[in-house]
């Protein structure tokens, strides 16, 4: 088995050594590198290049948003898991609609953190639709009626087909849950959110999430 390769991002020493004394123990994760700041982590990524990076967020000279938006700019990004001490924050919802694929809190349990990580090694975005909805209502405010019209804008780019698969990755469904609700297979699933992904240049579900939210297509709005 080939062990993922995870970077940890974080002004602490401290916290960067719990981090790599919690996870560098199990067998299927290799630390390739600690950074104390974004523009360090954007050099140990090109140096390194991790499968995973656990970023902090807030962090002096380059903050882990701007990092996360440069990172994920690049061609075969690393997936982006955003560490913080907030459950619902605007820079948060910012890393995600830059294309982080989750984020978790750093007083999360240790086993937690570990599964978060290898999720999203796995290709599998580590946010649940409710902590998704919690974080985009709490980010809604003046900027909204200009988001949904860009939103809905995007997803007119969309077949009514792939809409509907859209509408239920945003509701948070897995690739079973949407086929079995749509009377699709599971393979179809898979081709319409690679489609989907491809046609509105996102990278991963929870960025579908976000814009099918501002769009106003998961409030029964826009139909």
């Amino acid at each position: 088995m080939t062990a993922m390769r995870l970077l940890l991002v974080d002004d602490d020493p401290l916290v960067r050594a719990g981090l790599s004394l919690m996870l560098g123990g199990a067998e299927d994760v290799e630390i390739v590198g600690e950074a104390a700041d974004g523009a360090e982590a954007e050099h140990l990524v090109e140096r390194t290049r991790p499968d995973v990076v656990l970023m902090d967020i807030r962090m002096p000279n380059v903050d882990g948003l701007t990092a996360t938006e440069r990172l994920r700019a690049r061609e075969n990004p690393p997936q982006i898991v955003v560490l913080t001490t907030f459950h619902a924050d605007e820079q948060v919802l910012r890393a995600l609609r830059a294309g982080a694929a989750g984020f978790v809190l750093k007083d999360t349990p240790p086993a937690e953190i570990l599964d978060a990580v290898r999720r999203v090694a796995a290709g599998d975005p580590v946010l649940s639709p409710a902590v998704t909805r919690r974080l985009m209502e709490h980010a809604a405010g003046s900027t909204a009626d200009a988001r949904r019209s860009a939103a809905r804008g995007r997803i007119a780019a969309l077949n009514e087909r792939e809409r509907e698969v859209a509408v239920a990755v945003g509701r948070g469904g897995s690739n079973a849950e949407i086929a079995a609700e749509l009377f699709l297979s599971v393979a179809t699933v898979k081709s319409h959110v690679s489609r989907i992904l491809a046609k509105l240049g996102l990278n991963n579900r929870v960025q579908v999430a976000l814009l099918t939210y501002d769009a106003g297509l998961l409030d029964g709005d826009g139909h």
